[in-house]
């Protein structure tokens, strides 16, 4: 078990050191698309590369998800294969959003064992997530 601030710093270590292994500006909030945001997830039981769509008006919400969905069979057959889409998942502080993502189970942020494969997991999920954003980004304008 570890304290808060044991957990920060082994956080805080593992995103400075997948910084530097993986050298390279991410697209992530930057999207030009304030309802879209690309996201890494790193936690105790999973590591994640997502597309979020984050309005909270359900309305704008299911229109940017219904772009995405209209995509599916390009993102899986091209791109990211395991893909899952959630029109509703739930964050842990309570708030829905809409994902797209690409999971890696059972990886724990707090054993560094886990973290070389994780590191290579992210930089390959997210480098092929930004080519389909890239690609399609047009569309959702």
């Amino acid at each position: 078990m570890f304290s808060k601030a044991e957990s920060k710093k082994l956080r805080q270590q593992f995103w400075t050191s997948f910084g530097i292994v993986f050298r390279r500006k991410w697209v992530l909030y930057d999207t030009g698309i304030k309802e879209l945001q690309l996201k890494f997830t790193f936690n105790r039981k999973f590591a994640q590369v997502s597309i979020d769509v984050l309005d909270e008006d359900p309305l704008i919400r299911a229109y940017y998800f219904e772009k995405l969905l209209s995509l599916k069979n390009i993102l899986i057959s091209e791109y990211l294969p395991e893909a899952v889409y959630e029109e509703e998942y739930e964050l842990p502080e309570g708030k829905t959003i809409s994902r797209i993502y690409v999971q890696l189970d059972g990886v724990n942020i707090h054993n560094r064992q886990h973290w070389p494969e994780v590191m290579k997991f992210l930089n390959d999920a997210m480098e092929q997530m930004e080519a389909f954003f890239i690609e399609y980004k047009n569309l959702f304008r």
